[in-house]
């Protein structure tokens, strides 16, 4: 992912003291793969620095992280605290979500995620400068969506790069969250090669869009992604219904 995806995780938290925020923001970043597996995150005091807490409530947050498996801490001159993800088990936590919600929460759920994001396209093409957008564009060809990992990992990038585009922090956090919670299961679509294939045109649309200060067309593009998104999720629904697997 780009420098703004990673700058809007390790961006200074609203509320500093609460180990639970540091806590999620970084899991934000494991689920939307901005933090890759195997990564070493910034050592303690850099992560102090950069979300404006004290220390001691960094550790605390790494704690949580480590209680729940996202993160290992390791000892001596190579040691720091590194990401663990096991994607089976996230697989099987999708599974569950889908089980657990029903089908009117998801399309609602996509339904919101859809308006966020259009408001971001729209904001983003009045106001992106002319180079940001052709650094949008650089950064959308070389991302990979050969692969279901790789495309889920680029597209939520994407979503990211271009919430930074619309220079608004309530934005961005928003967008973070959503897409920590929605985004999963949303980009469960990606695995079908031909739906990555239409993800990364319509990609190229909003980009077209935003490059030409059009905001009309940024957000009827986000629009006709978000829907098709929606569609794939809400067939694998129906596929866990019937007792299969999201892959199935």
């Amino acid at each position: 992912m780009g420098p703004g995806a990673r700058e809007a995780v390790f961006a200074q938290l609203s509320d500093a003291g609460r180990a639970e925020q540091v806590a999620q923001r970084l899991t934000d970043g494991i689920v939307l793969g901005v933090l890759h597996p195997g990564e070493r995150l910034p050592s303690e005091p850099e992560l102090a620095r950069r979300f404006g807490v004290a220390l001691i409530t960094v550790r605390e947050g790494l704690g949580i992280l480590r209680d729940a498996g996202l993160v290992e801490t390791r000892r001596g001159r190579e040691g720091g605290s590194f990401v663990v993800h096991d994607d089976a088990e996230h697989r099987a936590l999708l599974t569950a979500r889908l089980r657990a919600l029903a089908q009117v929460e998801l399309s609602d759920m996509a339904v919101y995620f859809g308006a966020i994001l259009a408001g971001i396209a729209e904001r983003a093409a009045e106001r992106a400068a002319d180079a940001e957008a052709v650094r949008l564009a650089e950064w959308l060809d070389a991302a990979d969506f050969g692969t279901a990992a790789s495309a889920r990992t680029n597209q939520g990038g994407f979503f990211l790069e271009l919430a930074v585009l619309s220079q608004s922090a309530r934005l961005v956090r928003e967008q973070i969250r959503l897409q920590a919670d929605a985004g999963p299961l949303l980009l469960l679509g990606l695995d079908e090669a031909d739906e990555r294939a239409n993800a990364a045109e319509i990609d190229r649309r909003i980009v077209a869009a935003v490059a030409a200060h059009r905001p009309a067309e940024a957000r009827a593009a986000v629009g006709a992604l978000v829907a098709s998104l929606a569609e794939r999720l809400l067939a694998a629904k129906a596929r866990v219904e019937r007792g299969g697997g999201i892959d199935d």
